[in-house]
Formats: structure tokens, C-alpha cells, sequence
């Protein structure tokens, strides 16, 4: 559950004429990564592309093009391969290792036909663009009343046209060289005809006036008349779009699943066809080495019995306890092992990077107390119930694809745990509902529970003295906010340790695991324990030697072994970096106080919301006022909100990529990519 799947080598050998059917069940197998040959040893040298990849990659070309410019959804389900065969007119009964479309298939040309609806599309937006752009400039020139082919200059003669704002001044500022100009204005634009000898001071004049250069339209005759012209052929273009994208509208619709399927299938052959340059070759023979789930050896061995004429596997094992021991050794992709629950999540884990081999997956931890920091900071019931919303909105839109999943179940949970932590807050849009009728038993009952808890010893002990649920972020006690911040903080650098010194322990042993993640975890202890006792016991002493501070000084030490002997920095480093170092664990701590932070901040905008719109809203009694302040209102709601949506999440995000994976997290493993890749929308028999 916390550990990726483990992987086994496996090496094929065999004729080369068998390569293409060895590569295309590797394909439908859906779980053979296969890895690059790169040297040429032996006779052995890395193969080339099948001669027919280029006509699928073709055929690719042209679907991908369509599948970005319709955008295809696919809400039934997969297509059979004899389905999909069928529509390209493969023949899957001959004996061609290649399946092949035939350019006269039903679905190749109905995809001719979109394509040139789609090219029809493109060109009418171009000569809208272009229409719409001479429009204007047309609609600029129109009220001078000269003809386009003036306006352009004649020989000898230039002519300058620029859009003016302050036509009262045109005069006065051509005064001294209104003799060899003319000069025509008109509704804001103005025209200067000048022999060339004079174009340089009348372009410092219009410099001056803040004039706008007209560019003129091509064309001849008057303005009005092309413009009336330009007109009716951009109402007509327009029309002919809309039709066209109709019709691709249609097509999409009728065939669009079809195209995601035929693109996937396309995209597996290409695969297969281009895998030779992944395998060695010889002139009679071909060999490959590929990663596969270990758990599918004895499928993957009677599989490719009937095909190769060897066949190994070999479990991976990482036994190596040294440092520096074998780091040019090929380690294996990286496949998760979560479940369904958890899958979502993997790609924040993607964002630093797949775990190493061996190490432990924090996906399913991050699935805990992403969303959970997430809506301690933002903890407001109100805005969490939008967020959900919005997910449920994000699922319904775009659910059906990969991402569209993957972004709803995360806002979803985030969304759940705002609002789980905005009832813990007793906060709705910045209103304390503690009082509300609706609440008032609820409240009852969790200050009775939180009585009950402060006078037991560990709420005694955890020094909260003065909390109670519902915890009012506004006005509650915030020294007591601050605690319970950092308790977060230490427990959750304290399970990043814990994790860090598993993964230590798992490749080189006890020993480097106690000196680099086992100190750590000494001074995370020790220093919590002492600045705790100096907050709640007045007689304890900030620099005083006591149990607490003596666990600090031995996990310096540590520390100072380990980074001089077991991350080679030797005595010199180790002694220099070891107090530094213990000091960025403070700040590391420290830094779980924007929880509370960022909080406040949060909850005070949307209080003075409700301050100054709400409940001015409220006593106003003049309606011009009363729209004016719940215009007020909901715009300081909605910055609220867009602030809210965005600040915490940059901030959960920091807390555990730079503060928490930072303790344990090799983001270096390589990932899993299947052969011909995941099946989406075609079915796929594993033959």
C-alpha cells in the first residue's frame, strides 16, 4: 500500500523475424516497459523503424489534428478492436504482421471530410480576422471622404492619416508650414498631405499632437462603399464558419468515439511498428530487456514461450548498503500501488517526482493531509460548500477524461475538509453560526466534549488551555492557534523522518538510517520538548542543560556523524553543516505557522465582508444604498474566495513538498510506461 510495485527483469532473445509478433504482445499485455538499447556490441546493433510506421504515423497525424480541434468525448465505453478493424478496413485474418489501414476505408475518408471542414473553419477565421481588421480601418478613413487610392499618396506627394484626440490644437501646431501642407480633420482623424522634403517635420508635429498612424486598406474608390462591401462578405464568412462547425459538431458527435478509439489503436501500432530502435538486432536475430510487475512471472514466461527461444526473469533485488555503491546500475521504472481511493492523488506525488525503487509511496499520506492543511487554513463551511460545487461542476463538464477525474476528486476532497474544519470554526461566510438555531445543539455538545478534554491530563499536558470547539479564528485565542499549528508541524516533519528513515533502512542498513534520519528525529524531539516546557513552565529556563536540550546536542552529534561519514562530507562539512542545518529544522517548523497565519487573514477579509456590506446592507434604509453595500458585499466575498482558493494552496503545497518530502522524498524514479500504453478506449484481449 505505501511501497510501489515491485518489478522483474526480463530479457527475450530470439529470431528476428518473430520481432514484430513478440512487440505486439508486448503491447496487449499492457505491462512490459520495455528499455532502450544503446550500445552495438557483439554484432548486435539498435534496430529501425518497420517500413509501414510512416503511413500510420500519417494517418496519426491527421487524427490527433482532429481530436484537438473537435475535442471528442467518449462516455460509452471501449470499441472492440473487430470494430475498429472493420471501419479501417483491416484485414486481421492475413498474415501480415502489420495492420495497416486501407486509404479507401469508410472512416479514413470521413475523416478526409472533416479535415476539410475543419481547414474550411481555419480559413474563414483568417479572412475574419482579416475582414474585421480592414473594417475598422475603413470605419477610421470614412469620414475624411477621399478615395483609398489618394489617401495611399501619389508621386512625389506623402500622405500621413492618424487617428487625433485633440483635433482644437491641429491648427495651431501646423501653423508655421500650413502653406505647404493640406490638411484635412474630420470625427477624430486627421489626413496631412506634404511634399517629401516636408515629412519629417509634419511626423514631429503628430509626434507631439499624441496622434495614432492609420494604417490604410488596400483598395480603391470611397471608403463607405468598401465598407459596405467588407461588410456583407464578413456577414457571409461568418455564416459559412458557423455552418461548417455544425457540421463538425455532427461528425463529432456521431463518430467522435470512434476517433478516440482509432487514435488509441493507431498510437499502439505506430508503437509496435517503431520498437525495433528499443531492441538489439542482428542480421538474424533480436534481443530485448524490459521491466515488468514480478507478480505477472509466470504469465509473462508462457506467453512468450511460443515466440522467443529464450526467455529470462529475474526479480530485482537492491541489496546494496553502501554508499555510492552502484549508482550506474539500471534500476527499474516506477508503478504505483494504491487504491482507486488513493490513484488521484498520485499525480500531486508526480509533481516532485515518482519514488525512488524500494522506497516508501506517500500518496496515500498525502491523500490524508493534503486536503485536511488545506482546509485548516481555508476553514470556512461556506466557502467549502462552493468548492464542492465547483467539483461536482469540473465532474460533470470533463469527468469523463483522465484529468477532469483526477482535478474533481481532489477539489472534492479539499472541499469536504473545509467544510469539515469551517463547523470545527463555527464559520459560514465569515459569519460565527455558533449561536444559530440550526447549530446550537451541535455546539452544546462539542463544548462539553472540549470541556471534558481540557481536564483530562493530555489536554493538560498539550498546554491548550484555552480552546474550545467551536474555535473562533477572529476572536479565539490565538496563542492557543499557534500551538496547535506547530503540533501539526512536529508531527507531520516527525512522520517525514520516520519515512525517511525507513527508505535509509531499506538500502543501506541501520546504522545510516539512525545517523541521517534518526539524529533528525532526536532534534525535532528534544527541541520541541524544551521550547514546550519553556512556554508552559514558568521556572524552565530557555538555555538551561535538562533532559530535553540534552536529546537536541546528542542528535547534533549524530548528525554530524552521519553527514561527515555517511554523506562523505567529511569531519571539516560535517561540523560546519550540522548547526546550520539544525537551525533550517527550526525554520521548517516555524513555517507551519502560516496554517494560523494565512487563516486569519482569510477569515478577517471575509468578516470585514459582512462588516461593511452585510450588515450595512442591513441598516440602510435608502435602496440606492442597500444595492451599493450588497454589491460591496458580494464582491469582498468573492476576493475572499478567489484569495482563499488560491493562498491555501499554494501553501499546503509548500508544506509538503518543501517542508515535509523534503525529510524522506527521492523524487528520481523513472515511471512505468507500458509498451503501446493503456488501453482507454479500445478493448484489448491480452493474447
Amino acid at each position: 500500500m505505501f511501497s510501489t510495485v515491485e518489478m522483474a527483469k526480463l530479457l527475450l532473445a530470439g529470431p528476428r523475424q518473430n520481432l514484430d509478433g513478440v512487440l505486439r504482445l508486448c503491447g496487449n499485455l499492457e505491462n512490459i516497459h520495455i528499455s532502450d538499447y544503446s550500445s552495438e556490441t557483439d554484432g548486435m546493433k539498435v534496430g529501425t523503424p518497420h517500413p509501414n510506421a510512416n503511413e500510420i504515423s500519417t494517418i496519426l497525424t491527421k487524427t490527433r489534428s482532429c481530436i484537438a480541434s473537435l475535442k471528442p468525448v467518449n462516455k460509452s465505453g471501449k470499441v472492440s478492436r473487430k470494430e475498429i478493424e472493420k471501419s479501417l478496413s483491416i484485414n486481421a485474418n492475413s498474415d501480415s504482421e502489420t495492420n495497416l489501414p486501407s486509404q479507401d476505408s469508410t472512416f479514413i475518408q470521413s475523416l478526409e471530410e472533416v479535415i476539410m471542414l475543419i481547414e474550411n473553419v481555419r480559413a474563414c477565421e483568417s479572412e475574419i480576422v482579416k475582414l474585421e481588421e480592414q473594417i475598422l480601418a475603413l470605419k477610421k478613413v470614412a469620414p475624411l471622404g477621399m478615395s483609398l487610392e489618394l489617401l495611399t499618396g501619389v508621386k512625389a506627394i506623402e500622405i500621413f492619416v492618424a487617428e487625433i484626440s485633440k483635433p482644437s490644437k491641429v491648427k495651431a501646431a501646423f501653423s508655421e508650414i500650413r502653406s505647404d501642407i493640406e490638411l484635412l480633420t474630420s470625427e477624430g482623424i486627421l489626413a496631412v498631405a506634404c511634399e517629401s522634403k516636408h515629412s519629417a517635420e509634419v511626423q514631429i508635429i503628430l509626434g507631439e499632437l499624441g496622434t495614432k498612424p492609420v494604417q490604410i486598406p488596400s483598395g480603391e474608390g470611397k471608403p463607405s462603399k468598401m465598407l459596405e462591401s467588407s461588410s456583407t462578405k464578413l456577414a457571409k464568412t461568418i455564416a459559412a464558419m458557423e455552418t461548417a462547425q455544425k457540421s463538425m459538431e455532427g461528425w463529432s458527435n456521431k463518430h467522435g468515439r470512434m476517433l478516440l478509439a482509432v487514435n488509441e489503436y493507431l498510437e499502439r501500432e505506430e508503437a509496435i511498428l517503431t520498437g525495433h530502435v528499443k531492441c538489439a538486432v542482428s542480421e538474424h536475430a533480436f534481443a530485448l530487456e524490459a521491466w515488468f510487475p514480478a507478480k505477472s512471472s509466470d504469465l509473462i514466461k508462457s506467453k512468450f514461450k511460443k515466440l522467443v527461444s529464450h526467455v529470462s526473469v529475474e526479480a530485482y533485488v537492491d541489496d546494496h548498503h553502501h554508499h555510492g555503491d552502484h549508482h550506474d546500475e539500471e534500476k527499474p521504472p516506477i508503478e504505483y500501488d494504491n487504491m482507486s481511493p488513493g490513484k488521484p492523488f498520485e499525480s500531486l506525488t508526480d509533481l516532485v517526482g515518482r519514488p525512488a525503487y524500494n522506497t516508501v509511496d506517500p500518496t496515500l499520506m498525502v491523500m490524508i493531509t493534503f486536503p485536511i492543511l488545506y482546509g485548516m487554513i481555508l476553514g470556512d463551511a461556506g466557502y467549502g460548500f462552493i468548492l464542492f460545487c465547483l467539483a461536482m461542476l469540473l465532474r460533470a463538464k470533463i469527468g469523463h477524461t483522465p484529468f477532469g477525474k483526477t482535478a474533481s476528486t481532489i477539489l472534492t476532497w479539499m472541499a469536504i475538509w473545509t467544510m469539515i474544519w469551517g463547523l470545527l470554526y463555527a464559520e459560514i461566510f465569515g459569519f460565527i453560526v455558533e449561536d444559530w438555531t440550526i447549530f446550537a445543539g451541535f455546539y452544546d455538545w462539542t463544548y462539553e466534549m472540549t470541556y471534558a478534554f481540557k481536564k483530562s491530563s493530555l489536554g493538560k499536558t498539550l498546554g491548550l488551555g484555552h480552546t474550545y470547539i467551536p474555535f473562533h479564528r477572529a476572536d479565539g485565542a490565538l496563542m492557543d492557534y499557534v500551538l496547535f499549528s506547530i503540533y501539526f508541524g512536529t508531527a507531520h516533519l516527525a512522520l517525514g523522518f520516520l519515512i525517511g528513515f525507513i527508505n535509509v533502512f531499506r538500502a543501506h542498513g541501520f546504522l545510516p538510517a539512525f545517523f541521517e534520519k534518526g539524529s533528525w528525529m532526536m532534534i525535532l524531539f528534544g527541541g520541541f520538548g524544551h521550547c514546550f516546557r519553556f512556554i508552559t513552565d514558568e521556572k524552565y529556563e530557555l538555555f538551561t542543560l535538562s533532559t530535553w536540550s540534552a536529546v537536541v546536542i546528542a542528535g547534533i552529534v549524530c548528525l554530524i556523524i552521519g553527514l561527515a561519514v555517511f554523506e562523505k562530507l567529511g569531519w571539516a562539512g560535517g561540523f560546519i553543516m550540522g548547526p546550520i542545518e539544525t537551525f533550517g529544522l527550526l525554520a521548517n517548523t516555524l513555517s507551519y505557522m502560516r496554517i494560523m497565519a494565512v487563516g486569519v487573514a482569510g477569515v478577517m477579509i471575509a468578516h470585514l465582508a459582512n462588516e461593511k456590506g452585510y450588515h450595512m446592507m442591513i441598516e440602510a434604509t435608502n435602496p440606492l444604498l442597500m444595492i451599493a453595500f450588497f454589491l460591496l458585499w458580494i464582491a469582498v466575498h468573492l476576493f475572499a474566495l478567489a484569495l482563499g482558493i488560491l493562498s491555501p494552496s499554494i501553501h499546503a503545497v509548500r508544506l509538503h513538498f518543501v517542508e515535509w518530502m523534503s525529510k524522506f522524498h527521492d523524487g528520481s524514479g523513472e515511471r512505468f510506461s507500458p509498451f503501446g500504453g493503456r488501453s482507454q478506449h479500445v478493448e484489448v484481449h491480452k493474447s
